[in-house]
């Protein structure tokens, strides 16, 4: 498995145990996966994983566990350990969303993220209008004053910071309990934006304008500017990205 090596020195240092080691292989299987180098169909086995990683017994069937519990793979006696066609994958996780992202499948998975975020977000904007409480208005706006403040500095670190905030306080905050178990995955679509050098050094005056208009909206309890801004702020990224 060409992706499988970790470096000799990690080995060296933890015996292929420690949680460290469990986590890098996990996201290289994981990113092998979710790049079809180990297409559905594709056998492995905890002797080969030990082998191409250099990590013990227990760590190899640990991270197994953690795959199949995402429905990447599945065992079989006789048959050993499969990886699962994309059908059944949980595509929610958020682990699995950041490998999709760091994967050569990456322009598909913005794709398919913008749109569910296109569909998703502008209701939970107006739902947040419609339900937040006093103390979630007032954080939203003082988070659209910071993202201005941190966009026009140019501090992306900062920026992103309180751009993951602001959308998961809007989903947190908008009354509907499965639009807010997509907290993680808009915090990983939003961190690969940046780490892939996708947002410009300075956010768009447009983009940070639609932010303070949905906040803006938020609290006065409108619903219908609510969900327009928002609407605003997801056309915006799609044409930045060049998703069509």
């Amino acid at each position: 498995m060409s992706t499988a090596t970790v470096q000799g020195a990690d080995n060296a240092d933890d015996g292929g145990s420690s949680p460290a080691m469990h986590e890098r292989v996990l996201e290289a299987v994981g990113i092998a996966i979710a790049s079809a180098e180990l297409p559905p169909g594709s056998r492995l086995t905890l002797e080969g994983l030990q082998q191409d990683y250099g990590i013990s017994r227990t760590v190899a069937r640990d991270t197994m566990k953690v795959l199949e519990s995402m429905n990447l793979v599945y065992s079989r006696r006789r048959v050993g350990i499969v990886v699962q066609e994309r059908r059944f994958w949980n595509v929610f996780d958020p682990k699995l969303v950041r490998w999709r992202l760091a994967s050569n499948r990456r322009e598909i998975q913005y794709s398919s993220l913008t749109e569910l975020r296109i569909a998703v977000e502008p209701i939970a904007a107006a739902g947040a209008a419609r339900r937040a409480t006093s103390t979630e208005r007032h954080q939203l706006l003082a988070l659209a004053a910071d993202l201005r403040r941190l966009g026009e500095a140019g501090d992306l670190k900062g920026f992103l910071a309180a751009d993951i905030e602001f959308h998961q306080l809007l989903l947190r905050s908008c009354g509907n309990e499965m639009f807010q178990a997509l907290e993680g995955m808009v915090a990983e679509v939003l961190t690969s934006r940046t780490q892939q050098g996708l947002m410009p050094f300075k956010p768009r005056n447009e983009a940070l304008q639609a932010h303070e208009d949905v906040a803006a909206a938020v609290a006065a309890g409108d619903t219908v500017v609510a969900e327009q801004a928002m609407h605003h702020i997801l056309n915006e990224v799609r044409e930045a990205m060049g998703l069509h």
